[in-house]
């Protein structure tokens, strides 16, 4: 699994204009199956997002097409992290212990 944490790298009043873009790329990724969860960050980051195991090359270009990216207004660092221990409602989710 993977932990994608966005940082704007342009003022937020730029980065609002691509919002929209944004959110919709989001849900396209979502109904792909690929994101499992996002959310505003705080800190260092400025949205986060939880993705399933997927090959680290299929993320990144998935990641390269966010438009907040396309438009350089955000970057994007990954970690990835094998989950070892899960919640009873999320075990369907997690290919580390399903398998």
């Amino acid at each position: 699994m993977y932990l994608a944490l966005l940082t704007y790298t342009a003022p937020e009043t730029e980065v609002d204009y691509a919002l929209p873009d944004h959110f919709e790329w989001l849900r396209k990724q979502f109904t792909k199956g690929i994101f499992l969860l996002s959310g505003k960050g705080s800190g260092s980051a400025d949205q986060v997002i939880l993705t399933r195991s997927v090959l680290r090359g299929k993320l990144d270009a998935v990641l390269a097409s966010d438009p907040l990216v396309v438009q350089r207004l955000a970057r994007y660092e990954v970690i990835e992290f094998t989950a070892t221990r899960t919640a009873t409602e999320l075990l369907a989710i997690n290919e580390a212990i399903a398998s």
